[in-house]
């Protein structure tokens, strides 16, 4: 995948156009393997798909799950501007 990214910066890349960026869908993934691979620092992005609907109560769960860590990203974010 950062092979495909800098081959398409260097040669497909218009000059005022953002950096190219790669999604990899997974069926799950580890956020501790991501973290440590560090794909976000090469414009490699990861995201689970789900392959079919899942409960209403597992859904909410995802979507607070995702609201806390994007407010403590935010505030780390905040602290470091200070």
């Amino acid at each position: 995948m950062e092979l495909y990214l800098r081959w398409l910066a260097k040669h497909e890349q218009q000059s005022g156009e953002g950096s190219p960026l790669g999604l990899i869908l997974c069926a799950g993934k580890k956020q501790e393997q991501i973290e440590l691979l560090e794909l976000g620092q090469s414009g490699i992005h990861v995201a689970e798909y789900l392959t079919e609907l899942p409960s209403r109560e597992l859904l909410e769960k995802k979507l607070h799950a995702a609201i806390e860590m994007s407010k403590a990203r935010l505030e780390s974010k905040e602290e470091a501007s200070e």
